[in-house]
């Protein structure tokens, strides 16, 4: 008897109809609230913002002594200096630093003498060997934008914020139905003519493997009512159907029957080989897909479309790949004492895939959280220098990193929430992100390491942001400036202002905060330093630099300082008192030759949206003329 298919589509017309059609009717994810330390592997649902800071007091880095930097000053081993019992605290590792001390004598550089004071060779400077509030996370920060799979990595930097439960998207349920008057449960003694269903054991493990739960049903014999019983059942059960050997259109086979009865049925044969006889069908919202009998054509179906079924419920798509070949986009340098791991970012920026390291201390957790890959430097080796070629152990599908685009420069929240944003609108791209400030930006454009730098710095003479800095340092043009926000910069005071700050100039009242060298926000400080007539060295905390609005906000909220420059938004996010000073233009600088793809312009098109608006406006500080 020939057997007639009702089609032999190619497989990504299959794919690419199906996919979308089921969209259409409503196939999607269910959510769940689970707690963060048992969620690695599951999918966020929504982004998941730090509620407290990591650490949330200021922690010792060492054994040692806690002492204040002011008492060491001039100590070396020609004048080593001399503390009394009342001027210095015994502190482990993880310890509290005690009140009115602002550092750590490790415990190797402490000479104990016999009356009890200690004797110290070499002066500190404050917060030496101190991990400082918000050092890891501060309170605000987006720790992973939604949908983003959770690492342990990630369930520890939740932890860490202080959220203990994270709404993820639930496992889809894919029923598995087993059918054949032929089929028999494993046996170690079938008869003849009996055949052992053992397909369903390795769909089931595959489904695993791809984040789905399964339930395998029991055998259904050739009966057109039982089966149809049973794929309506399961379809108000599950998330996805499987009908196992019953779609090669025999005499007993009705699975594309069925199909066709309670819902619908868009392909029943696909031209691939093994495989070719599969049925493509929903019930409602629900996926029901007739698998052929033959483990390996029902194999190959499985990799084709049932995977590509479960990453498009998960809005995800993964392929694991080793290792990848990249440029080092800064120079790394180890000791010979270990083999080293440095963690990575990595981005292509037109022909050139570029390994940029991550922050590399251990008790920086984020690090892990935001990187790419791994470089492991050798014991023998003392690093490598930047523009060198190394190879990058993956720990995330080189399809993301290849659609990444490279945002980098001066920090705002507005980056992560247009990171946020680009998930929940499904775009095929990632954001990948790094606050090198707004100078920073303008190298690595210059350098081809970034798509897009977002900048904000002022021309002193003029008062003007941004433009002049273009055409310094890109005077044959082959860049573009794209108007962003207007921000409100201001000084960040404790709540209540206790110090009377009122000016700039009152800074000299308490300590100082700094942005770190080449960002816009330190072009301010300077400039404003110079305005009014102000010595740096009469600025107590100048050297004191952070990378990030929000980590100087923390600083200050902790008592660590009393005030820094920074953003409203940052300011209202710690609750603290906010001066403000002017509003800067904080625009996008994008490399010419990445200005017309589709990542950028989403990107640009999404930083006009109302959306975004709406988000900002909730934050306060922002402008949108």
């Amino acid at each position: 008897m020939k057997h007639n298919y009702l089609n032999n589509t190619p497989l990504t017309d299959a794919q690419d109809i199906y996919f979308a059609h089921l969209l259409k009717s409503g196939f999607t994810f269910n959510t769940e609230k689970i707690p963060s330390a048992k969620a690695t592997g599951r999918i966020l649902y929504q982004a998941v913002y730090a509620l407290i800071c990591s650490p949330h007091y200021n922690a010792s880095a060492m054994d040692g002594i806690a002492v204040k930097s002011s008492d060491t000053y001039g100590a070396s081993e020609n004048n080593p200096i001399i503390l009394g019992q009342n001027q210095y605290a015994v502190v482990d590792t993880g310890d509290p630093i005690p009140q009115n001390y602002d550092c750590v004598v490790m415990v190797e550089d402490v000479t104990e003498l016999p009356d009890g004071k200690v004797s110290l060779l070499s002066a500190l400077h404050p917060w030496q060997n101190v991990r400082q509030v918000g050092e890891d996370i501060c309170m605000g920060d987006m720790i992973a934008p939604s949908f983003t799979k959770i690492t342990p990595s990630l369930c520890g930097a939740f932890l860490a914020g202080g959220v203990t439960e994270v709404e993820v998207i639930k496992k889809p349920k894919v029923g598995i139905i087993p059918t054949g008057d032929e089929i028999v449960s494993p046996t170690s003694n079938p008869r003849k003519g009996e055949i052992i269903e053992f397909n369903s054991a390795i769909f089931s493990s595959m489904l695993s493997e791809w984040g789905a739960e399964s339930v395998i049903y029991d055998i259904v014999k050739d009966k057109k009512e039982l089966l149809k019983e049973a794929i309506s059942n399961a379809s108000t059960e599950c998330d996805i159907v499987l009908v196992l050997a019953g779609s090669s259109a025999g005499r007993d086979d009705y699975t594309s029957t069925i199909i066709e009865e309670l819902g619908e049925v868009l392909f029943h044969g696909i031209a691939i080989k093994p495989g070719k006889p599969a049925v493509l069908g929903n019930i409602g919202k629900v996926p029901v897909v007739g698998l052929p009998g033959y483990p390996v054509s029902a194999i190959i179906i499985m990799e084709e479309i049932v995977k590509s079924l479960v990453d498009l419920y998960y809005k995800k798509t993964t392929k694991e790949v080793a290792t990848v070949t990249a440029i080092l986009g800064k120079r790394v340098v180890s000791s010979l004492k270990y083999q080293e791991y440095v963690r990575v970012t990595l981005g292509r920026v037109g022909d050139t895939l570029t390994a940029i390291p991550l922050n590399r201390g251990a008790g920086v957790i984020t690090s892990f959280t935001k990187a790419d890959g791994i470089l492991v430097v050798p014991q023998d080796s003392e690093g490598f220098e930047m523009g060198e070629k190394v190879q990058i152990r993956l720990l995330k599908d080189i399809s993301q990193i290849e659609n990444s685009l490279i945002v980098t420069g001066s920090h705002d929240p507005l980056i992560d929430e247009l990171s946020d944003l680009i998930r929940k609108k499904g775009h095929s791209f990632y954001i990948t992100s790094s606050h090198v400030g707004s100078m920073g930006a303008i190298t690595a454009i210059k350098n081809g390491q970034a798509h897009l730098g977002c900048i904000h710095l002022l021309d002193t003479e003029t008062g003007k942001y941004n433009k002049s800095y273009i055409e310094k340092y890109f005077p044959d043009g082959k860049v573009k400036l794209v108007k962003g926000v207007g921000r409100i910069q201001g000084l960040m005071v404790k709540k209540g202002n206790p110090l009377g700050i009122k000016s700039f100039a009152d800074i000299t009242k308490g300590r100082y905060v700094n942005r770190q060298s080449g960002s816009g926000t330190r072009i301010l400080c300077d400039f404003l330093i110079g305005k009014n007539d102000m010595d740096k060295k009469d600025i107590d905390g100048y050297k004191n630099e952070e990378f990030t609005h929000t980590a100087v906000a923390a600083l200050i909220a902790a008592g660590n300082a009393d005030c820094g420059l920074g953003i409203y938004s940052a300011a209202k996010m710690y609750d603290l008192d906010f001066i403000e000073i002017c509003i800067e233009e904080y625009d996008v600088l994008v490399d010419e030759k990445a200005y017309n793809t589709d990542s950028v312009q989403q990107f640009l098109k999404l930083l006009k949206s109302d959306e975004l608006k709406e988000r900002l406006s909730e934050m306060g500080g922002y402008n949108f003329g």
